[in-house]
């Protein structure tokens, strides 16, 4: 059995962990909030420019816009992948990235090459030791992310498919559902998927200027660059709950620890007792 001091060691370091992520989840848990006030407020408008998107299109069907062409045959897949700069956050990025493998291995199996741009530190450190081609990473977005700081690898991604050197692009990230639960989604992004907003039956059409082609162009990029804002935030909202339910299960997980310890403690204090008082007895019946 270990000696008292090294009980009282080990509860002393664990209690310096159990304070370290007490503080956390304390941090995260105030941060959540902002950043599903952020998530929420943004809605509105990816909704809005997919139904402008949808309306340009239909009612001007002569219009063959390149994001909107399905490709006979795919032999090239690219995919934007959202995770944290930041670990302690459970099993947040490991679900995303276990999620991405697979989808990926079945392209892969049909003979296409994968192309990633990756957002946040995890994945790059991730994906670079994955058989893929990288062909941007962007990190440090913080807690205010700016839609400024994603064109570019977004630019890359849309001119990537406007030259076909992909024909089908995804998204990847955490969705966020609510506190205790954020799932990985593998969205569809190019082509455009078909819309099936019922307000879309009815056909009508805008004043344009300069000229419909030019609009539905400009339109299209917004609202793929409107998603994918959304789906950082989305990640970071559930950066947030992972961690406050991470730094949660840990914090509690010290506490039990403590406790144990705490018997330990005093079963080796009272054999030490016991034993003291042995040795004294006999030593009294030996004189």
């Amino acid at each position: 059995m270990a000696s008292g001091k090294e009980i009282t060691g080990k509860i002393q370091s664990i209690g310096n962990t159990m304070k370290v992520t007490s503080a956390l989840e304390k941090v995260s848990a105030s941060k959540i909030r902002k950043s599903q006030n952020l998530m929420n407020a943004t809605r509105p408008y990816v909704r809005m420019m997919r139904r402008i998107s949808g309306h340009l299109s239909k009612a001007n069907p002569e219009i063959r816009h390149p994001f909107t062409i399905e490709h006979d045959t795919v032999e090239k897949v690219g995919y934007i992948i959202v995770s944290t700069d930041r670990g302690l956050c459970g099993g947040l990025n490991n679900n995303l990235f276990r999620a991405t493998l697979a989808d990926m291995s079945k392209w892969q199996e049909k003979n296409a090459e994968v192309k990633l741009v990756t957002l946040g530190k995890k994945a790059a450190a991730f994906f670079k030791n994955v058989n893929v081609d990288i062909l941007g990473s962007i990190s440090g977005l913080g807690e205010q992310p700016q839609i400024e700081d994603l064109i570019g690898a977004v630019r890359i991604m849309l001119e990537a498919y406007r030259d076909e050197e992909i024909q089908r692009l995804y998204i990847v990230a955490n969705e966020f559902i609510n506190t205790m639960t954020q799932n990985p989604v593998i969205l569809q992004m190019l082509p455009l998927p078909p819309d099936d907003d019922t307000e879309l039956g009815d056909i009508w059409d805008y004043i344009y200027e300069p000229d419909a082609k030019t609009l539905l162009d400009e339109v299209s990029v917004r609202y793929i660059e409107g998603l994918i804002y959304q789906a950082v935030l989305e990640n970071l909202a559930s950066e947030h709950a992972a961690r406050m339910l991470a730094m949660k299960n840990a914090t509690d997980n010290a506490g039990d620890l403590i406790d144990e310890l705490q018997l330990v403690y005093n079963k080796a204090r009272q054999a030490s007792i016991t034993q003291e008082i042995s040795e004294i007895v006999g030593g009294a019946a030996a004189v």
